[in-house]
């Protein structure tokens, strides 16, 4: 062998070394841990969890086509298990105890790989127990491409509402007819002959937290919501340019808060809604509840300033945010406190469009889904059962299937579907066009209705994302069958 040929030789050793790292880095999972943490506050410490994804930041970022390997270590002292909000994995590792995989023990791992095919803004949380309550939750955001297109920058916004006290113990005391549900003032009427033709907008009157007077907009007292961690005491400050584009990616993580997004003076556009593009709406007030997400454009005045963006739960006064400000511009001091925030209602939802369309089939079956309970004993249901493992329907794979869910109870739920997304397309009377979805909310004693083709076979949760509705009976499963 010739020096020549000795020269070549390396240069082919390195080049298959190189190969053979790159290969193994690419099929080693990303590691995300779930730990617990020490977070203040209004000045006082509180132990919750945390989701740490490879680079040392809350949950994980990944590019849309990259194979979804992920290794999910439990740190916390307890059994736990991580949901994938959002993707729409295989059966078997969607993150859901009793569904196909067994919870995580304390000290143990998980691994996860699969073919992704959703790109967009998605969260990742615990779905064991009231977990979800105490922060296990993170972003879980799906990049089409590395860097903006359209915007100049981008920014990840986790909303929460936040207790002191223990999770258990409310639901307890709930359970027990106590805690803020005692305050439930429509005990066994008969829901009927009530009206269920509008979209909801005009059911918030009377007392505080009352719908109509007669239910509630929130049956749990929190002690403070939570922007990314922080509360208005001490917001979160993004640092802009004059004149440009921010695209805001907005996570509502709250274990039972609906919540405005109150854009102020900003111009804004809605873009996209559970990781699914709209024809853009703008506007400065955007409903956002439990479980859904919004990516909403702003475009930064070219004066600058500080512009504060607040995210205001239904039924209080109390309210967290962020402060968008371009360089050298004074920080407004925010007050926690405000106007009372309106019951969320569905008057935009009538105006979202989806980009992507469904293919042009016919809804081959149609189901009724009754959302029931909430009486006195707190007991929620679908159906009228309160068993999660209840199945609902059973359904033949290659059917596209209609769901009107009616909601006989006097709060609303945002209903969630595991393992497919579905099309808004039908608000009480008013049929729409709508928008794709994985969560629509559902307000009381009204009619939504959705349709999703029957394409990812097993055994999938659908269920009330109210944590403690949902931990109350409020979840069933709909299941895939060879017969008809």
């Amino acid at each position: 062998m010739n020096r020549r040929d000795l020269l070549l030789a390396g240069l082919a050793g390195t080049s298959l070394m190189g190969l053979s790292r790159l290969a193994r880095a690419e099929a080693e999972p990303k590691l995300l841990t779930v730990s617990k943490r020490v977070l203040e506050v209004k000045g006082r410490p509180a132990t919750v969890y945390g989701l740490t994804g490879p680079d040392g930041k809350p949950g994980l970022s990944m590019m849309f086509g990259e194979h979804f390997r992920v290794r999910v270590k439990n740190d916390t002292g307890s059994d736990t298990i991580v949901h994938w909000h959002g993707l729409t994995p295989p059966f078997g590792q969607d993150g859901v105890a009793m569904y196909g995989q067994p919870a995580i023990p304390a000290g143990g791992t998980a691994d996860y790989d699969f073919a992704n095919t959703r790109a967009g803004t998605h969260w990742m949380h615990s779905h064991m127990g009231l977990q979800e309550q105490q922060l296990l939750a993170a972003p879980l955001i799906i990049n089409e491409v590395k860097q903006p297109v359209f915007d100049d920058q981008e920014h990840v916004v986790m909303l929460h509402d936040f207790t002191f006290r223990n999770p258990q113990e409310i639901l307890a005391e709930l359970q027990g007819g106590g805690g803020a549900h005692a305050g439930h003032m429509m005990q066994g009427m008969d829901h009927s002959q009530m009206d269920q033709s509008g979209s909801g907008s005009d059911m918030m009157q009377g007392m505080p937290g009352m719908v109509s007077g007669m239910g509630m907009l929130n049956d749990i007292v929190f002690d403070a919501y939570l922007a990314n961690d922080r509360t208005l005491d001490d917001p979160e400050v993004v640092a802009v340019e004059k004149g440009s584009t921010l695209r805001l990616r907005i996570i509502n993580g709250a274990a039972a808060s609906n919540m405005w997004v109150d854009l102020g003076s900003v111009e804004g556009e809605l873009i996209a809604v559970d990781g699914n593009a709209i024809y853009p709406m703008k506007g400065s007030l955007f409903p956002l509840c439990m479980a859904q997400r919004a990516d909403i454009r702003l475009r930064i005045p070219a004066e600058g300033g500080a512009f504060p963006v607040l995210f205001r739960p239904e039924g209080v006064t109390a309210r967290t945010g962020i402060v968008i400000a371009t360089k050298a511009a004074a920080i407004p001091r925010l007050s926690g406190e405000g106007d009372m925030a309106p019951a969320l209602d569905l008057k935009q939802e009538l105006l979202y469009r989806a980009v992507a369309k469904l293919p042009q089939e016919p809804v081959n079956r149609t189901e009724m889904l009754m959302l029931t309970g909430g009486e006195k004993n707190y007991l929620w249901g679908l159906n009228g059962e309160a068993d999660p493992s209840q199945p609902l329907f059973t359904m033949r794979q290659g059917q596209r299937i209609a769901v009107m869910m009616h909601n006989m109870t006097t709060m609303a739920h945002p209903m969630h579907l595991h393992g497919h997304y579905f099309k808004v397309v039908a608000i009480g009377k008013n049929v729409i066009d709508g928008a794709l979805r994985d969560v629509v909310l559902v307000p009381p004693m009204e009619t939504v209705t959705i349709v999703f083709d029957a394409d990812n076979p097993g055994s999938w949760p659908f269920h009330c994302h109210h944590a403690y509705h949902m931990n109350s009976g409020m979840m069933g499963s709909v299941g895939y069958t060879s017969a008809a």
